[in-house]
């Protein structure tokens, strides 16, 4: 998939690029490189695109992005308001294992690190619970050099290796190759619906945004992300409501529903369930019990 290829600056004395950022919000476009990605979320919510799925976003969460894997952090709506005084806060590692580092990845004795990147093209989530030793260990990494900041890059890598049963970020099945034209294209599709899901979006409205008939951007659409329209759309608003359910800011399950832009309570209850196997109570004591 061509979009927006990045090329990450790499010093010529560094084969680890450790880069802090502070911004008013996330790089709002899709886009790829072919450095692995790993992002501590510092300070900051939104949606993490991967390929063709959606996951919630916060704080002290961490993610692993494989090579060429296209993404975006899409920061919430707020953050791109003219008055907001928010700001995110990410310390993210990228380093190419078939770069500058490919002959040390090739060596016998890295070969379980190395099938371990392998089997991880897909991305994965940082389980909870060992968020805080994996970014301790991020912040080894970036407060060394040389020598020692390799040593503890492969300490790193050791530590993630032993986890277990990491779900990929995406599904197998992978989208099709568009062109780079076509990619921002769908970018700029994610952007409308990701700022307007508490809003009544119809197929009609989403097609303009693409400069195409109804029929055609259902083609479209669906040829490129996997999802159809409406999948999308309802993966976007429960992905929003999960995070509303589980921030404390709302007195009950159906003033979630209402901002989220679903009509009906029992609409609300149908598609939750359908995206995440669990029902709202279900999903909000889950995650109470988990943290």
């Amino acid at each position: 998939m061509k979009v927006l290829q990045f090329t990450i600056p790499v010093p010529l004395d560094k084969s680890i690029i450790v880069q802090k950022d502070v911004l008013p919000y996330f790089y709002p476009h899709l886009h790829r490189h072919q450095e692995i990605q790993l992002t501590w979320i510092q300070q900051g919510e939104g949606t993490l695109v991967a390929d063709n799925n959606m996951h919630a976003f916060r704080a002290n969460e961490i993610f692993w992005l494989g090579a060429n894997q296209p993404h975006i952090f899409k920061s919430e709506a707020s953050y791109f308001q003219p008055k907001s005084r928010k700001k995110i806060v990410a310390l993210v590692i990228f380093f190419n294992p078939d770069g500058e580092l490919a002959g040390f990845f090739n060596l016998p004795e890295i070969k379980v690190l190395k099938n371990f990147i392998q089997q991880h093209q897909s991305g994965f989530k940082v389980p909870q619970e060992h968020a805080t030793e994996i970014s301790s260990r991020m912040l080894k990494v970036t407060n060394s050099s040389g020598t020692e900041q390799l040593l503890q890059f492969v300490e790193l890598l050791k530590q993630l290796s032993t986890y277990q049963d990491l779900a990929p970020l995406a599904s197998g099945q992978k989208t099709q190759h568009v062109s780079e034209h076509e990619g921002i294209r769908i970018g700029h599709i994610y952007n409308y619906i990701m700022h307007n899901y508490d809003q009544p979006i119809t197929l009609e409205d989403a097609a303009k945004q693409a400069h195409m008939t109804p029929q055609a951007f259902c083609r479209f659409f669906k040829k490129h992300t996997l999802h159809t329209f409406v999948s999308f759309l309802n993966e976007v608003r429960i992905n929003e409501a999960c995070k509303k359910l589980t921030d404390g800011t709302y007195d009950n399950i159906a003033t979630v529903a209402y901002t989220c832009g679903f009509n009906s309570i029992t609409n609300f209850n149908r598609v939750f369930k359908t995206v995440t196997n669990k029902s709202p109570s279900e999903y909000m004591n889950s995650y109470f019990q988990s943290v």
